[in-house]
């Protein structure tokens, strides 16, 4: 393999590896630089994740039903990256809704156990999703799983390449710094591809509409942690995937 490939496979590794459960970049010569310019990587990861929970969908809806199939589909993709993102979306409600000041909230949200808020969180984002799966036919609810992982991993690199990450350490640190244009444009470009086939199975609209929600989804969670943390954290980027798929997919609704 040619270097330059043999890279671009590394990178790909390493942001399957961050972002699931597969130790898909174990016994690699690893720098944490390569962490870094792995997140253009991340909509990729998210597609793979998007297609495993599509599957699930489409095969258990026949057999089950439409709730059945949702309830299977969020599971299937919570077991794929070991929930790290819903546990982020419970930190980062627990210490921005506990906490007075910025400390306060960080120390919180290092917290291992969860609270009252981090529970409503969970209950509401997890409903949300299975009942807006439910509402969707077989190949539909496959291309919005899709485009919801794909897009909303997306938003996770827009806040990494936008904000600043206010720990010293921490899970997000290797990838904390500056995203470089071509990262960003590739991530971006992989991202968008994930509308294609929204508009296929449901329509071009429905397709802006999934968009439109990802940005909604996306200006909501920031306002809400950004103005008390100056920042993010790596709990931040787990809200940041979750509220921005919950976005995603309540904007394809709106648009069916």
């Amino acid at each position: 393999m040619r270097p330059a490939l043999a890279r671009q496979w590394l990178l790909f590794r390493l942001a399957c590896q961050m972002l699931t459960r597969f130790p898909a970049a174990r016994g690699i010569d690893y720098a944490p630089a390569l962490d870094a310019a792995a997140v253009r990587y991340y909509p990729a990861v998210g597609i793979l994740v998007g297609l495993a929970g599509g599957a699930v969908f489409t095969a258990a809806y026949g057999l089950f039903g439409p709730l059945s199939a949702a309830v299977l589909a969020v599971s299937a993709t919570a077991l794929l990256t070991g929930a790290m993102h819903e546990d982020g979306l419970a930190d980062t409600a627990d210490g921005i809704g506990g906490g007075r000041t910025a400390e306060r909230a960080l120390e919180i949200m290092r917290d291992s156990r969860i609270g009252v808020y981090g529970v409503l969180a969970l209950i509401l984002v997890l409903a949300v999703r299975v009942f807006a799966l439910a509402g969707l036919s077989p190949w539909v609810g496959f291309a919005a799983l899709v485009a919801a992982h794909g897009l909303s991993r997306w938003s996770i690199v827009i806040v990494i390449a936008t904000a600043r990450y206010v720990r010293t350490s921490g899970t997000a640190s290797p990838v904390a710094g500056p995203v470089p244009q071509a990262s960003h444009l590739a991530a971006g470009a992989t991202a968008l591809v994930c509308l294609v086939p929204i508009g296929v199975a449901a329509s071009p609209l429905a397709a802006l509409g999934v968009l439109a929600g990802l940005a909604l989804g996306h200006l909501a969670v920031r306002g809400f942690f950004q103005p008390k943390l100056k920042g993010y954290t790596g709990d931040t980027l787990g809200a940041t995937q979750q509220i921005g798929e919950v976005g995603a997919l309540l904007g394809l609704l709106a648009c069916l």
